[in-house]
């Protein structure tokens, strides 16, 4: 039981992380993205090369359902679509703003990051005892080339969750040292993520 307990909350963990970078990177959008299921389909088919069997793939659909959107023959999409659509599109909108904003968060800028979740040291009692907290905190350049880079490539959940407790035990808890150097903070029921480069 406590390891599928374990494996939803890590699960959870990477969920919330990929969608907080997600909306980090929209939120750096100088154009918005195409918003009809037509101007998406034609945008995932430039970005494809014109490619209707890439585009179907990636979005769990026929080559023939492709060209319908593309015509303009069919237009209201079924939730599933439409949701998959949005994703694909917002996903590949604006690469080099994306990259820009990676490359600057991995080299100089770092992330800040604001969650609720659990965060404890110390025992039962004392105020360092574990509960819920809300947490906002500035991860540094190193951790967040790690963290960026662990997306891209696919990290384990275990590695992920790593990444991401010990960047905030150690812009939170352990500032600058103060004799907690080592400290091992407990980080899990995490509820809510954000990012912002």
């Amino acid at each position: 039981m406590d390891d599928q307990h374990t494996n939803l909350a890590s699960t959870t963990l990477r969920r919330k992380l990929f969608e907080g970078l997600g909306r980090a990177e929209r939120a750096l959008f100088t154009r918005p993205a195409p918003k009809s299921p037509r101007a998406q389909m034609k945008f995932l088919l430039t970005r494809a090369k014109g490619s209707t069997a890439a585009v179907a793939e990636r979005l769990g659909v026929s080559r023939r359902t492709v060209e319908r959107y593309r015509s303009g023959a069919v237009k209201r999409p079924q939730k599933r679509l439409q949701a998959a659509l949005v994703e694909e599109t917002e996903a590949q909108w604006q690469p080099q703003v994306r990259a820009q904003a990676r490359q600057h968060a991995a080299t100089s800028g770092g992330l800040v990051i604001s969650c609720r979740a659990y965060f404890g040291f110390g025992p039962e009692g004392s105020s360092d005892a574990g509960r819920m907290r809300d947490v906002m905190t500035a991860v540094s350049p190193t951790h967040a080339r790690l963290i960026l880079t662990a997306q891209e490539h696919g990290a384990t959940d275990d590695e992920l969750h790593e990444m991401v407790a010990e960047p905030i035990a150690d812009a939170y808890f352990r500032k600058e040292g103060g004799g907690r150097a080592g400290l091992h903070v407990e980080f899990k029921d995490l509820e809510r993520l954000d990012i912002s480069f």
